[in-house]
């Protein structure tokens, strides 16, 4: 298991407990200023869960085959998680602006006509640049996150091929031990049979020699 994918799982958990924490208690907020506050502290904790999901796909891509497909599968849960919290918030933000624009529209039927069109179409433009700004966005952070995939498996796949090497090159180290010791066995047979040799040539050197004495002698 990778320690740092552990430790970004911890932040993931307590972030997520908090977050379903928050909206439970959010909803029970009256109108004003301390819910928009709470909302905000919502979205900005949904926004680092993102990050955190992100960071653990890269670290899980990173690891060896069978570690990767544990994780993977355990990230996959967290998305799961994650996209209820998005939905919980969504509809409970969701239906307070619902209640204000129904309250805005009790004063009177005829004078909101106007005025509310305006700031109805107005907010329409914002949401609709807003939704702009995050399509745009998530199409940026997921070209990111592609390039960083494709980094991490290229990175892996190199040590894959460096690992190989090295365990190559252990084999050679080992076939050329081997060898050296096969050498060291030969050379030193040769220096033994050289001694060997040396010493029958010398007993048959003075053999001759005594012989050649022997017959001088009996002439």
């Amino acid at each position: 298991m990778s320690e740092v994918f552990e430790g970004y799982e911890r932040q993931y958990c307590e972030l997520s407990t908090n977050l379903s924490r928050k909206c439970s208690s959010a909803s029970l907020l009256p109108d004003g200023d301390q819910k928009k506050e709470k909302y905000s502290e919502i979205q900005s904790g949904l926004d680092d869960a993102d990050a955190l999901i992100r960071k653990m796909d890269l670290e899980a891509r990173s690891l060896q085959p069978n570690v990767k497909a544990m994780l993977l599968a355990k990230l996959r849960e967290y998305k799961s998680d994650l996209n209820k919290l998005k939905r919980e918030f969504k509809r409970v933000s969701s239906s307070e602006a619902h209640e204000e624009l129904l309250e805005s529209g009790k004063a009177d039927p005829n004078v909101v006509s106007g005025e509310q069109r305006e700031r109805l179409a107005m907010s329409v433009e914002r949401i609709n640049q807003s939704g702009e700004r995050i399509r745009e966005s998530r199409r940026v952070m997921l070209e990111t996150e592609e390039l960083g995939i494709s980094i991490v498996e290229d990175l892996n796949q190199q040590r894959e091929t460096l690992l190989n090497s090295r365990n190559k090159l252990h084999g050679v180290d080992d076939a050329i031990s081997k060898s050296k010791k096969v050498l060291s066995s030969m050379s030193r047979r040769m220096t033994r049979n050289k001694w060997i040799v040396g010493s029958i040539i010398v007993a048959l050197v003075i053999a001759i020699i005594f012989i050649l004495f022997y017959k001088l002698a009996h002439h």
